[in-house]
C-alpha cells in the first residue's frame, strides 16, 4: 500500500487523508521528509549567490513542507486519538526531529547567510511583515544556540533531544494514569445528589467495562467533576479527589517526579548555555511581559487584591457548611460541593437549572452564529471530508462571498485515546503561495459531557464558555490573512495568544447572544431573561478564590523555571518546591500524597513553561477589549471588523502591543478586569 503522506492529498481541500493513514506510514514518511528538508537546507546554505531575503529567509520559511505535513498529523493525533503504537512512533520521531532542528539551527554556513541579511536589513526596503519574518528567523537561530562554540553546541543538542523525550513521557504517563482509574459504586444510595444523566452515564460506563448493574466513575472531567460538585457521599468525593491528585505520583514506572526535576534542570541549563540567568528570562524575552520581574510584579499585584477577598469567600463557605449541620473541617473535596449549594442559595442558580438550555448541537450552532454576526463567516458541514474518529465533525468555513476560507474540525467527547482538557490546534496554517491564499485546517478538541441513553449531550455553563474559548482560538487560525505560515494565526507571543479565546467567552453572558441558541432541549423555549441575569450576577461568585488558585499555579510555574541552573541542579523534592510555591496562598489543609506539579501538563508537556501567568495577563487584555463592545454593542460591526483586521487576521506580523493599540486606540488598563472580577 502506498504511503499517503508521500503523494498529493486527493481529498477535499487537501485535508489529511485520515482514513488512509496507518501508524506504519509515519516513520518512512518522516525519514524521507528529513532527507528532503536536509537537501533544501543544503541548497540554501551552499548557494554561491549573495544572501538575500528571498533566497535565504523566504527559502528557509518554505523548506520542510513534507515534514510539517507528517508531524502535524502525528503529534495532533498523539494528543487526540492515540494508542500504545502511536505513542511509540512519537517517541521514535521526537529525537530525530530535535536532532534535525539542531542541525539546521547550528548550520554555520546557513547562519552566516542569515546574519548577512539581518545586518543589511536597513538597506533591503522590507515591509512590516517581511521585517518581522527576518527578525523572528534571526532571533530563533540565536535562541537555538547558533552562536555557541563547539562543546556548548553539542551540549545544547543533547539537552534539546532529552527535553522533547521527557515532555512526551510526562504526557504519556498522565494519560495512562487517567485511563487506568475506574471506581465502581455498588449501591444506588451512594449516588445521592448526583444528576440523573450523570448516574445514567455511570451505569453505561460500568456496563461497557463489564460491570453491569453497577456504576463506574473515571477521572475524565464529565465523570469526575459532577461527583465533586453534587455527590452527597463525602467518602466518594474524597476517594475521587485523592485519585485525581495522585496521578503520576505513585512511585511506579509512571511516576512523573523525576521527569519534573529533570525538565526543570535541563531547561535551566539550556538558558545558562545561551547566556540567560534563568529559563524564565529566556522565555520572557519573547513575551509581552518581557521579564520575570515584571511577571512577579503582575502576579503580586493581583494576589494582593484577590487573597483577602478569597479568604472571606472561604470563611463564608465554612459558615454555610455549619448552617447545613456539617461537623467536619472544610477540605478540598468539599469546596466544589458546598460552593455549588451556596451558589444555588445566593443566586437561585445551578447547572441543573441551565443545562437543559445548552444542548451541545445548539451551542455549536450558537457559536457559529456568533462568528457569523461578528465576522461575516458561516459554517457548512461536509461529511466528505475525512476525519480521524467518528465523533469528529468537519466543516467548511465560508467567507462573505461564499468562498471557503478555512476547514474546521470539532472533536468534543472524552475517550481513552484522548488527553484531558480542551485545546485548539492546526493541521495546516494559512499562508500565501504566489499571491494565492492557502486555507488553514483548524481543529478544536474538548472533553464535554456526552449524551446518555435517554438524554442528549447537555453542557454545563462552564463547558459552554470552554467551547466559546477554544472557538476564539480557532477564529484566530481561521481568519488569518498573512503571507508566511510562521507568522499566521496563533503564531504570536504566548501572553497574547489567549486574547481571542478569552474575549469570546464574554458573549456567553449576553442575552442577545444566548437568544441565538440557548433553547430548552425539550420544548424549544428560550432561556429566561431572569436566568441570564442570575448568570451575570453569579459571574463573580468565588472569583477571588478562582483568581488566587490560578495565580498560585502561575507562581508554581515560576518556582520551577525562574531559578538558575546551580539551584535547579540541587532540587530533589518535587513536593517541597510545590509547598514553597503554595505556602502563602493555600486556603485548605494539606492533603498527603497529592501533587499538582506531576500532572501540570501545561508547563511540563505543553508550551506554557514560564508562561502560565499569560492566562491572567490576557484577561486584562480581553476585559479591556470587550469594554469597547459593551460600549458600542456586542454585535457592533465596526468594532468587530476592527478586531478582525487588527488582531485576528494579522497573527504575529507585528508586535502584539502595536496590534492591540491599533484596535483599542491605547494600551490596555486593568480597570475593566478588576471591575468584572469584583476586585476593583
Amino acid at each position: 500500500m502506498s504511503n499517503p503522506f508521500l503523494s498529493a492529498y486527493n481529498t477535499p481541500f487537501e485535508v489529511p487523508p485520515f482514513h488512509l493513514i496507518r501508524n506504519e506510514h509515519y516513520m518512512p514518511a518522516l525519514k524521507q521528509a528529513i532527507t528532503e528538508a536536509r537537501e533544501e537546507i543544503e541548497n540554501i546554505a551552499g548557494s554561491t549567490d549573495p544572501a538575500t531575503f528571498e533566497n535565504t529567509i523566504v527559502a528557509l520559511e518554505k523548506s520542510g513542507a513534507l515534514m510539517e505535513r507528517v508531524t502535524s498529523v502525528l503529534f495532533n493525533l498523539n494528543s487526540a486519538e492515540t494508542n500504545d503504537e502511536l505513542q511509540g512512533v512519537a517517541r521514535e520521531a521526537s529525537p530525530l526531529l530535535s536532532e534535525f532542528d539542531n542541525e539546521v539551527k547550528q548550520n554555520t554556513r546557513l547562519w552566516e547567510r542569515i546574519k548577512t541579511v539581518f545586518e543589511n536589513r536597513e538597506h533591503l526596503s522590507l515591509d512590516g511583515e517581511q521585517s518581522m519574518l527576518l527578525d523572528k528567523t534571526y532571533k530563533g537561530f540565536v535562541r537555538s544556540g547558533a552562536d555557541l562554540d563547539g562543546a556548548k553546541k553539542e551540549r545544547y543538542k543533547e539537552i534539546s533531544i532529552e527535553l522533547s523525550r521527557l515532555s512526551l513521557q510526562f504526557g504519556e504517563n498522565l494519560l495512562a494514569e487517567t485511563n487506568d482509574f475506574l471506581y465502581l459504586v455498588e449501591s444506588k444510595d451512594d449516588l445521592a445528589g448526583l444528576p440523573k444523566d450523570v448516574i445514567s452515564r455511570a451505569a453505561s460506563t460500568a456496563k461497557q467495562k463489564g460491570h453491569e448493574g453497577k456504576w463506574a466513575f473515571t477521572l475524565q472531567a464529565p465523570s469526575y467533576m459532577p461527583v465533586m460538585e453534587y455527590a452527597d457521599n463525602r467518602s466518594l468525593r474524597e476517594k475521587l479527589y485523592k485519585a485525581y491528585m495522585c496521578k503520576a505520583l505513585k512511585g511506579n514506572e509512571r511516576d512523573n517526579q523525576e521527569i519534573v526535576l529533570q525538565l526543570s534542570k535541563l531547561r535551566a541549563e539550556k538558558a545558562q548555555l545561551l547566556g540567560y540567568g534563568t529559563y524564565a528570562e529566556y522565555v520572557l524575552e519573547e513575551r509581552m511581559a518581557e521579564s520575570p520581574a515584571r511577571v512577579e510584579d503582575f502576579l503580586n499585584d493581583l494576589m494582593t487584591r484577590a487573597l483577602p477577598k478569597a479568604k472571606e469567600e472561604v470563611e463564608e463557605l465554612r459558615a454555610f457548611m455549619q448552617e447545613l449541620g456539617a461537623d467536619h473541617e472544610l477540605q478540598r473535596w468539599d469546596w466544589a460541593y458546598y460552593s455549588e449549594k451556596l451558589r444555588k442559595k445566593k443566586y437561585d442558580l445551578d447547572d441543573e437549572l441551565t443545562k437543559p438550555y445548552f444542548k451541545l448541537e445548539n451551542v455549536i450552532s450558537g457559536v457559529f452564529q456568533t462568528a457569523e454576526r461578528l465576522f461575516d463567516i458561516s459554517f457548512r458541514r461536509n461529511e466528505e471530508i475525512p476525519v480521524y474518529h467518528p465523533d469528529v465533525q468537519a466543516y467548511e468555513v465560508l467567507g462573505g462571498k461564499g468562498t471557503v476560507v478555512a476547514i474546521f474540525f470539532a472533536d468534543f467527547f472524552p475517550r481513552d485515546g484522548k488527553r484531558g482538557g480542551a485545546w485548539m490546534t492546526s493541521y495546516r496554517d494559512q499562508k500565501k503561495v504566489g499571491g494565492e491564499k492557502v486555507i488553514p485546517h483548524v481543529s478544536i478538541v474538548c472533553n464535554f459531557t456526552p449524551s446518555s441513553e435517554d438524554v442528549p449531550s447537555l453542557l454545563k455553563f462552564d463547558e459552554v464558555t470552554t467551547l466559546f474559548h477554544e472557538f476564539g482560538h480557532a477564529l484566530h487560525g481561521m481568519l488569518a490573512d498573512t503571507r508566511y505560515a510562521s507568522l499566521s494565526g496563533t503564531h504570536v507571543y504566548w501572553d497574547f495568544v489567549e486574547l481571542p479565546s478569552q474575549i469570546l467567552e464574554n458573549w456567553c453572558y449576553e442575552k442577545e447572544c444566548l437568544d441565538l441558541f440557548a433553547k430548552h432541549f425539550e420544548n424549544g423555549e428560550l432561556i429566561p431573561a431572569e436566568y441570564v441575569k442570575r448568570l451575570k450576577k453569579s459571574a463573580t461568585y468565588h472569583e477571588a478564590y478562582a483568581t488566587v488558585r490560578q495565580l498560585s499555579f502561575a507562581a508554581l510555574d515560576m518556582n520551577w523555571h525562574n531559578i538558575p541552573f546551580e539551584k535547579a541542579g540541587t532540587l530533589a523534592d518535587v513536593r517541597a518546591v510545590e509547598n514553597e510555591a503554595f505556602a502563602s496562598t493555600d486556603l485548605f489543609p494539606p492533603v498527603p500524597d497529592t501533587n499538582m506539579s506531576v500532572q501540570f501538563g501545561h508547563i511540563f508537556a505543553g508550551g506554557y513553561a514560564a508562561g502560565y501567568y499569560s492566562y491572567k495577563w490576557a484577561e486584562v487584555l480581553d476585559a479591556d477589549a470587550f469594554s469597547v463592545f459593551q460600549e458600542k454593542g456586542v454585535f457592533d460591526k465596526a468594532t468587530a471588523l476592527s478586531f478582525k483586521e487588527n488582531i485576528l487576521s494579522r497573527g504575529g506580523t507585528e508586535h502584539p502591543m502595536t496590534l492591540y493599540k491599533k484596535f483599542r486606540g491605547k494600551a490596555p488598563a486593568p480597570d475593566a478586569l478588576l471591575k468584572r472580577a469584583g476586585l476593583g
